[in-house]
């Protein structure tokens, strides 16, 4: 029995992931089926592979899925003409569960391979949505110095509302003697007279 690892995901571990889950969905498997793959390359349970893939990698390849599943669509079509025409097919493997395409499918389903325009589109969403994280962290650093400056301008202004408030109370307590002296002073005044 082998070792089960349970440490951090490192990027080369991640773009595997990533691979082996795109292949399998351009092939038409399931992605329970590459999280076993990838559970036995790297010596992790496929239901760590699985939570890794949900949490947080597909998020960053959804233009590559969207292509995968295209082709995977595609793909289908094809061999289904090709079926119908009496072309050869994919044979499977029984041993190893390997699908192995033959030269004509690849041929046939060339107009809906992956073409440098789908490469392209994957690359633009790509550095778009790299920019738009760039600009969500500028935006975010923007915000964090103005909570910072509101932060310290909140704290001057309790602090002068309080010196405030003790100068008001002091004043306040003053006014009270005051007119405390003023009606002692009228009552003695009253008293003599």
């Amino acid at each position: 029995m082998s070792i089960v690892r349970q440490d951090a995901w490192t990027n080369d571990e991640d773009l595997v992931l990533a691979e082996v889950v795109l292949r399998h969905i351009r092939e038409g498997s399931t992605q329970l089926a590459a999280f076993d793959e990838v559970g036995e390359r790297l010596s992790r349970t496929s239901a760590a592979c699985g939570f890794r893939w949900n949490s947080s990698i597909r998020k960053k390849y959804e233009a590559a899925i969207a292509i995968a599943k295209k082709q995977r669509k595609s793909l289908k079509k094809t061999k289904l003409d090709d079926i119908d025409k009496g072309a050869p097919v994919e044979i499977a493997s029984e041993l190893t569960g390997e699908i192995k395409p033959k030269l004509e499918i690849v041929k046939a389903s060339n107009s809906h391979a992956l073409t440098i325009d789908h490469v392209i589109e994957f690359l633009t969403s790509q550095k778009e949505m790299l920019s738009s994280n760039n600009n969500i962290l500028s935006k975010n650093n923007e915000l964090t110095e103005t909570v910072e400056q509101l932060t310290k301008e909140n704290n001057r202004l309790v602090k002068e509302l309080s010196t405030l408030q003790n100068n008001y109370d002091v004043m306040k307590q003053d006014y009270r003697m005051l007119i405390d002296i003023m009606d002692r002073a009228k009552q003695m005044s009253v008293a003599k007279n």
